[in-house]
Formats: structure tokens, C-alpha cells, sequence
């Protein structure tokens, strides 16, 4: 590879945060794995639409998924329309919660991790690893779409920059974000559409 290869001759990876869920954390008696709700399964769509309209050298063959419902369910428009099945990937499923905190608790533990770096966040496990292996997730699956959560999209981002802060941006629901893999590490090439969102 040298410096002056651009984007589209180098592998690439799309990532992908889910459509608007049906509902979110704190709401009461909330699904702790929900699907889409209309407005979801429509940005679904579109995002399946504006991957397909990339130049080709850019489009996505294979689609990749988070385990939980609302990113499989977003992934679903993509992986019809190219005919594969969506493989589900854990390493880019949502920021593991700390044992023992409660949903209620969550949202409280979310908003204090976004506003420092991924080695102080509170919790029993190594957080700046969690967030690292998302980023080996990603680009462990050149040539696709990897349907994702905010938070792991902002790991994302943050490791291609070689920045440790949590919080990179608000990325909307069914936003897409590019990277390019050079020497199997993610390049951040395009950052997708910032939308105040509720996280989940």
C-alpha cells in the first residue's frame, strides 16, 4: 500500500446503527431486545438503498449484524436486496453493562461513560479493550455492511483516530459510517449523518 492509494483501492467497511427501535432504556417495562418501529424499518430501507446507489468499488457484498434485534432487523432490507444471509458478529454488539445495574440505572451510567475516556469507565471489566476488539471486529469483514449500536460506532471511530475519548459523535439512527482497513486497522473515510438520538 502506498500514500498515495485512495479509498476506493483499499478494503473497506460500512458501519451501520440500527433503525429507531420500538423502544428504549428507561422506558417503562421496555423490551430488553426490541425490534424496529415503522420509522425504523423505513430508515432501514433507505439505508439498504443508499448503499446499493455507492460506486461499486464501495458497494457492500456481505452483511453483518450485532445479535440484537434491532440491528438483525435493519440488516434484513440490505441482505435481501443482495441475496445473503445476515451473519451475526457479538464483537459489535452493544457496551456490555456493568453487573448488577439496573436498566433504570443504565442511562445514568451511559451519559457519565460519554463524557471520558474508555479506561475510566466505571464497571467490572476493561472498557478501552471492549472497545478495541470492536474495532478488530469491523475489520475482521472487509467488503461489508456491519449493522451496530452508537456506542460501538463511536469505539469505532475513536480507535481509527487513535482517540481515547468515548464520545466522537452522535451518529442517527441507520447513519453510515466508512472506513478503509489499511494493515487491518480501520481508517475513518466518511463519518455518518449526527442526529440527537436517545441511545440504545
Amino acid at each position: 500500500m502506498t500514500p498515495s492509494a485512495s479509498p476506493s483501492d483499499l478494503p473497506f467497511v460500512h458501519m451501520i446503527r440500527h433503525g429507531k427501535p420500538l423502544s428504549t432504556w428507561g422506558d417503562s417495562g421496555a423490551d430488553p431486545d426490541p425490534g424496529l418501529d415503522e420509522a425504523g424499518w423505513a430508515q432501514a430501507e433507505a439505508a439498504a438503498a443508499g448503499l446499493l446507489s455507492l460506486p461499486v468499488a464501495l458497494r457492500p457484498t456481505r452483511v453483518v449484524s450485532s445479535p440484537l434485534r434491532r440491528c438483525r432487523e435493519t440488516a434484513r432490507p440490505l441482505a435481501d436486496r443482495l441475496g445473503v444471509e445476515v451473519v451475526i458478529e457479538p464483537g459489535v454488539a452493544e457496551i456490555p453493562t456493568p453487573t448488577g445495574l439496573s436498566a433504570a440505572d443504565r442511562p445514568a451510567w451511559l451519559r457519565n461513560a460519554f463524557g471520558g475516556v474508555w479506561a475510566d469507565i466505571p464497571g467490572d471489566r476493561d472498557y478501552a479493550d471492549w472497545a478495541a476488539a470492536v474495532a478488530a471486529a469491523c475489520a475482521r469483514h472487509p467488503g461489508s455492511a456491519v449493522f451496530s449500536h452508537f456506542v460501538a460506532i463511536n469505539a469505532a471511530v475513536g480507535a481509527a483516530q487513535g482517540d481515547p475519548k468515548v464520545r466522537q459523535f452522535e451518529p442517527g439512527h441507520a447513519s453510515i459510517t466508512t472506513f478503509s482497513i489499511v494493515d487491518g486497522r480501520l481508517r475513518l473515510e466518511r463519518q455518518g449523518a449526527a442526529a440527537a438520538t436517545q441511545v440504545l
